[in-house]
């Protein structure tokens, strides 16, 4: 087994533009795990090479691989290490693809598509034959087209992961342009229906406790982790929309936002990393004006991404609410992710539920992908199991789950 190289290449003329988001995650600190002595492996493979060539025996009955797999040079792209959901997949994608015993190198793109590019241009040149994707700038065509164009003209396939490749508009026009391209992700409205069905099941049964200033209606504040994101705009709008149904349902109001004046319903990160800092400053900011005192305080914090929610509840804990004692009052506030911080926090009483994105399903499926390919098969081959996409062949999904605490 050759041994696995993180890598972490930085653009000396990185964009000022910063892009982020799905997925996902907040600015929890995921570390680089790039010791000082660790050298960049020179890699075995020569760039004409695929992955295409080899033939491999099918995996016994335990899944354990018996197929060679030495020649397979894995680059696996991450838009950026310091994402919590995505430090998740990272952690269970190199357990993968060190128990299949391929060499792979890691890339941080610091959340800079500019960075990304070159990124994958370097790994070709020096002998990558499969690429893994994260791609920074989630749901452009024209970045993921640049992406699959590379691939295509080196012949080696690309796996994509997790972040949108296509709006909802040109779903296809991307992944259908190669045939040796995949997708791994997830449906993306899910999340949002799911999170909007677990608030509004929580309001009907916690109404009175939750209306403090008992008029009537629950007041809600919105943490949004990215504009543009299809992630963010759904969980954004179906975390609302589905709350009110079931309100409605059983005949209560439905959410009212906290602000009037903000016509958008939501406060964003505007550096679109998704993050537990930008939560929290706007929720500081948020609580210097309605607060219990001026009988205007938010009763509800929905946030895209359980790193947004972990800022919030931090806030929160700064004016005594959600401490966890079984004395103080509780904001309720719901995330999506249930990364082990917001687990830990459900656990102790300061959050209430989060949407599960498997970590480990999605690095489960990427490594059978891979192993396709290292093996000289269709990416997608074998995976009838799988939740494929109807319009998209080559477009698996991993489902979401509502975790409320437990297992």
């Amino acid at each position: 087994m050759k041994k696995k190289v993180v890598a972490v290449l930085l653009c000396a003329a990185m964009s000022a533009s910063m892009f982020a988001g799905c997925g996902n995650g907040g600015d929890t600190d995921a570390p680089a795990d790039t010791p000082a002595d660790n050298q960049q492996e020179e890699v075995g493979s020569n760039t004409e090479e695929t992955l295409g060539d080899n033939t491999g025996t099918e995996a016994p009955a335990d899944g354990v691989s018996t197929a060679d797999l030495s020649d397979a040079n894995v680059a696996v792209f991450y838009y950026a290490f310091s994402d919590t959901y995505i430090a998740s997949v990272r952690t269970a994608l190199d357990a993968k693809l060190d128990s299949l015993g391929v060499t792979y190198q890691d890339y941080d793109a610091n959340s800079n598509q500019t960075t990304q590019n070159e990124q994958i241009d370097t790994a070709i040149q020096t002998g990558a034959n499969l690429l893994i994707v994260n791609i920074v700038t989630s749901g452009s065509v024209d970045a993921s087209q640049q992406i699959v164009d590379k691939a295509n003209a080196a012949g080696v396939p690309v796996i994509f992961f997790n972040r949108a490749v296509e709006g909802d508009e040109d779903e296809g026009k991307v992944l259908g342009s190669y045939d040796k391209c995949a997708f791994v992700g997830t449906d993306a409205p899910e999340a949002g229906h799911m999170q909007g069905q677990m608030i509004g099941e929580y309001l009907v049964e916690n109404f009175d406790t939750v209306d403090l200033n008992g008029d009537g209606k629950i007041q809600y504040a919105m943490m949004m982790g990215q504009l543009g994101n299809v992630e963010a705009i759904y969980r954004t709008q179906f975390g609302v929309e589905d709350a009110n149904t079931v309100l409605t349902g059983a005949n209560k109001p439905e959410l009212e936002y906290f602000d009037s004046g903000n016509s958008d319903c939501y406060q964003v990160d505007q550096d679109g990393n998704w993050s537990a800092t930008a939560a929290n400053n706007f929720m500081t900011t948020n609580l210097s004006q309605y607060n219990e005192d001026n009988n205007n305080m938010i009763e509800l914090v929905i946030c895209n991404n359980d790193g947004m929610a972990e800022g919030v509840i931090s806030a929160l804990n700064d004016k005594g609410y959600n401490l966890g004692d079984g004395t103080s009052k509780t904001i309720p506030v719901f995330g999506v992710d249930a990364t082990d911080a917001a687990k830990s926090l459900i656990a102790d009483g300061k959050m209430v539920g989060t949407i599960k994105q498997d970590a480990e399903g999605m690095a489960d499926c990427i490594a059978f992908l891979t192993e396709n390919a290292a093996s000289g098969k269709e990416l997608m081959d074998g995976t009838d199991s799988y939740n494929i996409s109807e319009k998209v062949a080559n477009k698996i999904y991993i489902p979401y789950a509502p975790y409320l605490g437990g297992e």
